[in-house]
């Protein structure tokens, strides 16, 4: 088994050995079932469409909570130059604490699937859209994951950490709606940096390429970042 495997594993038996993962997936499943049934009800309309348009706000607070410590922790313990005293390398890490951030992102995104449930039981439930927005979710929750263990690795405090996630996909956030505001010239360039602009065509059940390639290209230079961010200790 590779280490970003073995590193992912310990770290997934971490979350669930610690009250954190209940916490926080507990929250985000109550949290995001309140604000899903109480638009459901309010516009009468069995669709999942309220769900992906909270999604990408609940993203900005529950992933940075999930890897706030994922590096922090272990620079401050000082546990993190034990790790890499064993023969794996830093991009093995970086690799292995996004795998179990991702998992438990997808656990947490595995209990939403009662709402598709809910719908599909109240009227008909259209499968494009909603088979896309999952797939946008995963997509989205990545990026946003690579960004959370990017900002972990700046730093040896775990608050820091979450501050400095929650700025960044939050200024990503916010482009999508300043677009209208920049001129002309700047409005293209602005509009595909914007994080949930690239969902939002997703969750229309519409796959393209670009968006692909834009969650894709997101989680690896945040990964990158992270990765040099550890190598820059040997410098020091």
């Amino acid at each position: 088994m590779s280490p970003a495997l073995v590193i992912s594993r310990r770290e997934i038996r971490t979350y669930f050995n610690s009250p954190v993962a209940y916490i926080v997936v507990t929250v985000f499943t109550i949290l995001t079932g309140y604000l899903f049934f109480t638009q459901l009800f309010l516009e009468k309309q069995a669709d999942l469409r309220p769900f992906f348009n909270i999604m990408p706000l609940l993203f900005m607070f529950m992933v940075p909570a999930i890897t706030m410590r994922l590096l922090a922790d272990e620079k401050a313990s000082g546990t993190l130059e034990l790790l890499i005293t064993l023969p794996v390398r830093d991009w093995e890490v970086v690799v292995g604490k996004f795998l179990a951030a991702m998992a438990l992102v997808c656990t947490a995104l595995g209990l939403t699937l009662i709402f598709a449930i809910t719908v599909r039981s109240l009227g008909p439930l259209d499968r494009g859209p909603a088979i896309g927005g999952y797939l946008g979710l995963v997509l989205m929750g990545g990026a946003y994951v690579a960004i959370g263990v990017m900002a972990s690795s700046f730093t040896r405090n775990s608050i820091v950490s979450f501050i400095v996630a929650f700025a960044i996909s939050f200024g990503l956030y916010l482009l999508g709606r300043l677009t209208q505001f920049l001129p002309q010239a700047w409005q293209g360039l602005v509009a595909f940096l914007s994080i949930d602009g690239h969902f939002e065509n997703i969750g229309r059940g519409v796959i393209d390429t670009r968006d692909v390639i834009y969650y894709f290209s997101m989680i690896g230079v945040s990964l990158l970042v992270a990765t040099l961010s550890l190598e820059s200790r040997r410098w020091r």
